[in-house]
């Protein structure tokens, strides 16, 4: 696999993009359900955030591991083996009698995720000079967000009463991507997965080496304050913004487009705030920016009760934060010292190791907090704060900006 932007990276870069998109889609059909599931499966408020956190706690054990191993795989196999495992296990999970089956199933979706999210990375950073690395990545976030924005705006809305019930919808959608994942394997075929891997062994010594040398850097430690109070945001509004609408007396319909803004939010700072953060070599303060947007959309949000103008425009600011931090995670780490691409999946597992206890404690908190004080208002507060955690992180960054 060569550094170079040929008509075959651009290929294998937008079939890695539909595999995020693949895998958004399956995982936040649950939050888009969540209503409908908790009353078919009878699960309290803690059982429901257990299960939209139950993905990002699968990252918690296997994120480091797994991104080792696909810095010596490569990208090809560690993308393609992923689409299976999540895939099957989506449309398993259209069988789910209780709370443990849908758990066990939600928690292999989280096993097969990691293939996707820490082979992106090492993908982009295999086929692109590091100038284009974050553009590069800003394209398959923004697979991402097409997947996510998918699963509330036709998954539920669409899929779900023309294939009659969230069952049906879970299972033929996990069943589409097992054949997505033929197509990513032959039109990648002539990428061979020997050439990203560095000459890295399988051995103990080269492993503990490689993840001692991302643990003592100490940018990464920021980073990883930074990916932590992210994912919390991210799944901790995203998994609750549905039904938390519906709360207020909006209609499931409508309450599902409601995340879709979030999801525009996203794109629109996916777009703007990482190729600005190049032109202007200005990485602390696009990180900053970010963590402000989020924190000032939260405060909307939970003040704007169910008026729904101001909490659209809450909600567009904090997608724009979040869509701002998003590929800056995933490109910093090609640009640190002692990192460079060779770790970059190694650097990114280690984000999302620590990062997705962020990711569960979201959904998690909001969950537990409404049970606690039947109000959306704690776990909103909560997240406004994680963001001004993300800006007090980027602020304290040195060596990112030239």
């Amino acid at each position: 696999m060569t550094r170079s932007a040929g008509r075959r990276s651009y290929l294998a870069l937008v079939l890695g993009s539909a595999s995020y998109a693949c895998l958004l889609f399956v995982w936040f059909l649950l939050p888009a359900f969540l209503t409908p599931v908790i009353d078919d499966l009878g699960l309290t408020g803690w059982q429901a955030g257990v299960l939209v956190g139950a993905v990002p706690l699968t990252y918690i054990p296997l994120s480091l591991i797994s991104g080792l191993a696909i810095d010596r795989i490569g990208p090809r196999w560690g993308i393609g083996v992923g689409l299976l495992v999540f895939g099957a296990a989506g449309a398993a999970r259209g069988f789910a009698t209780g709370f443990p089956t849908m758990l066990v199933l939600t928690l292999l979706v989280g096993v097969g995720a990691t293939g996707i999210t820490f082979g992106l990375p090492k993908l982009v950073a295999a086929l692109f000079l590091e100038d284009r690395v974050g553009s590069a990545s800003t394209v398959y976030v923004l697979g991402s967000y097409a997947g996510s924005a998918s699963a509330f705006a036709i998954g539920r809305p669409v899929l779900g009463p023309a294939l009659g019930g969230w069952r049906p919808t879970f299972v033929r959608s996990g069943l589409a991507v097992i054949a997505f994942a033929l197509v990513w394997f032959l039109g990648t075929r002539r990428i061979d997965p020997r050439d990203a891997d560095d000459g890295r062994a399988f051995s103990l010594g080269s492993l503990r080496e490689d993840a001692a040398r991302v643990l003592s850097n100490r940018s990464m430690a920021l980073l990883v304050a930074i990916g932590t109070a992210y994912l919390l945001v991210s799944h901790g509004l995203q998994g609750w913004l549905v039904t938390l609408f519906e709360s207020r007396g909006v209609r499931p319909a409508l309450a599902g487009l409601t995340t879709t803004v979030l999801v525009a939010g996203q794109v629109v700072g996916a777009l703007s705030i990482p190729p600005l953060s190049d032109r202007h070599s200005a990485r602390r303060p696009a990180v900053v920016l970010a963590g402000l947007l989020v924190t000032a959309g939260t405060t909307t949000l939970l003040v704007s009760d169910s008026t729904l103008a101001p909490a659209a425009v809450g909600i567009v600011a904090v997608g724009i934060g979040l869509g701002g931090i998003g590929p800056l995670l995933r490109a910093i780490p090609v640009e640190l010292e002692g990192i460079g691409p060779g770790l970059t999946a190694t650097a990114v597992g280690f984000v999302f190791a620590v990062g997705e206890i962020g990711g569960f404690l979201g959904p998690f908190l909001v969950g537990s907090l409404r049970d606690a004080t039947g109000s959306f208002v704690p776990g909103l507060a909560a997240i406004a704060l994680a963001g001004l955690a993300i800006a007090a992180a980027g602020w304290q960054m040195t060596g990112i900006d030239s």
